[in-house]
């Protein structure tokens, strides 16, 4: 909505007159009049540095063609983005840019989702017009959650702004200059060995090859195919209003039922839903909050549901490790509960069960790794696949998960309440707590159970709420760079809370690393993040439970195995433990 106040002004692009606000780029303009100018290095309201030369255009009077991501719209003047000095321009940059890029593209995991391959088809470029050497490149393999291969990248520099800026990690920039230009970490060192926390932001932003997630998919098939093995797959939250868009279905449609038909006709043999371990962690983490309120110890508490924030503790913030809820977030619970609980049902060895969770993080490819396990030395989680990643093998099955009839998920471990599938929004987990710790502080059954206060995407919310005479001071925070200023301020005893959610990507798990990627085209014209929040929302109101302790398999799981929240037996199979990282 245009503010009333605001000055607006008006400029022709391409002989169609647009109004925007004073301050406005001509690439602001253009979008709103649905003109498309090609860019790559652009990011909105990250990165602005006019690098890549894509989208130059032309101004009337101007001697030389203009960016338009940086150039100001100002009243009257006239733009042309398609004219053959302008054409010839963007045509000659890719040329350039490809005479240092490999033709591998089929081999490429950005095959037909490139933002430089789909320009250089659009404009005909001769890929062989400037052969000659190329820069020597490493390729760095050492994160367990990622690949970083300089060979296809083309110095846009969006994951050095992403990662500086956005998630105030800043472990990755350019390095040398001139034609030994490249993108490292300091001294050239591994990823491994720095702070990076594996959020994935880089790697969802780079418009080519250059970054993408270390696949699990081979072992998921072979899985598949093995007979000794049972395979059990379940999805988080945020995938069922994010994989349609691999299909070509609108944003943040919900694809759960056509998921499940499409998981049992690949081979699954279980089906379940990660949304009901998150009704699980609620169990834990409100009576471990309970717990530290009445103690008054390590307040603030925070959520630990994301593993790139739980990183970035870990690596950057040691201190506050004691303020971390020692609950495992909810892959992990689920990955347990299937070890322990389900493999006694069946009268299955641990080992026998392959686990695989459909994630929208990469960096839980790094979780499933974490100790302590339920059962020693056996992973909790086998394979972890990106919503990218199951969409491919979707598709490599021969299905259409558009044409899927509709499936439900398989019990005990499949059925889910409203509270655990509002996860994959930021303020989310937040809101799902304060369902069930409402109910359970005034030791009645609340009816208004929507905290407005906690949704929405602002970077950081605040807000104190009454429960049982006790005011709760809480917040929620997604995006790193707002983790880091918060800290900061309880640090100095500046701010003080009593439960605060962090979630590692701006937005929470709707904007996690391993979301299906899209063009910076797509991502600054249409609000993706919101849609797929409205999706999970949507799914919350239709649903018959709507607070994590009214889940009757919830309940059946405690009375059969783990006896109450925080026992000694879901301290040993449902809780972690964090270590300081020294780098």
């Amino acid at each position: 909505m245009v503010n009333s106040m605001e000055k607006m002004i008006k400029l022709k692009i391409d002989n169609k007159l647009v109004e925007v606000p004073e301050g406005s780029t001509i690439l602001d303009a253009a979008d709103k009049c649905g003109i498309k100018i090609p860019t790559l290095c652009y990011l909105k309201d990250i990165n602005k540095i006019g690098a890549c030369r894509m989208c130059l255009v032309e101004v009337k009077n101007q001697k030389n063609l203009v960016t338009a991501c940086c150039f100001p719209a100002s009243d009257g003047i006239e733009v042309l983005t398609n004219s053959p000095r302008v054409i010839q321009s963007r045509k000659c940059t890719l040329e350039l840019l490809l005479s240092n890029h490999p033709f591998n593209c089929n081999s490429c995991e950005r095959n037909q989702n490139c933002e430089l391959q789909s320009l250089a088809n659009l404009y005909d470029v001769d890929v062989s017009k400037y052969e000659g050497e190329v820069t020597e490149c490493l390729v760095d393999t050492s994160s367990p959650c990622f690949v970083r291969d300089n060979k296809r990248c083309i110095l846009c520099k969006r994951c050095e702004a992403v990662c500086k800026k956005q998630q105030a990690v800043g472990v990755i920039g350019t390095n040398k200059r001139g034609f030994d230009a490249h993108i490292a970490c300091i001294y050239d060192k591994p990823v491994s060995e720095t702070t990076c926390v594996a959020c994935g932001q880089c790697v969802i932003n780079c418009p080519t090859g250059a970054l993408h997630e270390k696949s699990h998919k081979k072992e998921v098939i072979e899985a598949l195919f093995d007979n000794t093995k049972r395979t059990v797959i379940a999805c988080a939250p945020a995938t069922r209003v994010s994989l349609g868009e691999m299909f070509g279905m609108p944003f943040g449609t919900n694809v759960e039922k056509k998921m499940i038909t499409a998981f049992r006709r690949m081979g699954f043999d279980d089906v379940f839903d990660i949304d009901f371990a998150a009704d699980l962690t609620i169990m834990e983490e409100a009576e471990e909050f309970v717990s530290r309120l009445t103690k008054q110890q390590n307040l603030p508490m925070f959520t630990s549901c994301s593993p790139g924030w739980v990183n970035f503790v870990e690596n950057c913030y040691p201190e506050f490790i004691p303020n971390l809820s020692t609950c495992k977030s909810p892959q992990g619970m689920f990955g347990s509960i299937v070890k322990t609980y389900y493999a006694k049902k069946l009268n299955m060895k641990p080992e026998d069960l392959f686990v695989v969770t459909v994630m929208p993080c990469i960096a839980k490819k790094m979780e499933k790794d974490r100790q302590p396990f339920a059962n020693e030395n056996i992973p909790d989680v086998d394979a972890v696949l990106t919503v990218r990643e199951c969409g491919e093998l979707i598709k490599q099955a021969g299905l259409n998960l558009a044409e899927m009839e509709d499936g439900e998920f398989d019990n005990p471990l499949g059925l889910s309440t409203g509270a655990g599938v509002i996860f994959g929004n930021t303020g989310g987990v937040m809101e799902a707590a304060l369902r069930t710790l409402a109910d359970r502080l005034e030791n009645k059954e609340i009816k208004n159970i929507e905290y407005l206060l906690v949704r929405g995407l602002k970077g950081v919310k605040e807000a104190t709420i009454e429960v049982a005479g006790k005011k709760v001071k809480i917040a929620v925070i997604s995006g790193l760079a707002n983790a880091r200023n918060v800290l900061e301020k309880i640090k100095k005893k500046e701010a003080y809370y009593d439960f605060v959610e962090v979630m590692a990507c701006p937005g929470g798990c709707v904007n996690g690393g391993g979301m299906p990627i899209h063009s910076s085209y797509e991502r600054r014209t249409i609000d993706i993040i919101k849609l797929r929040a409205q999706g999970l929302y949507d799914s919350d109101i239709k649903n018959t439970y709507r607070k994590s302790h009214k889940n009757p398999y919830i309940v059946s799981l405690y009375e059969e195995f783990l006896k109450k929240p925080n026992s000694e037996v879901s301290h040993k199979i449902l809780h972690t433990k964090y270590t300081a990282k020294d780098k």
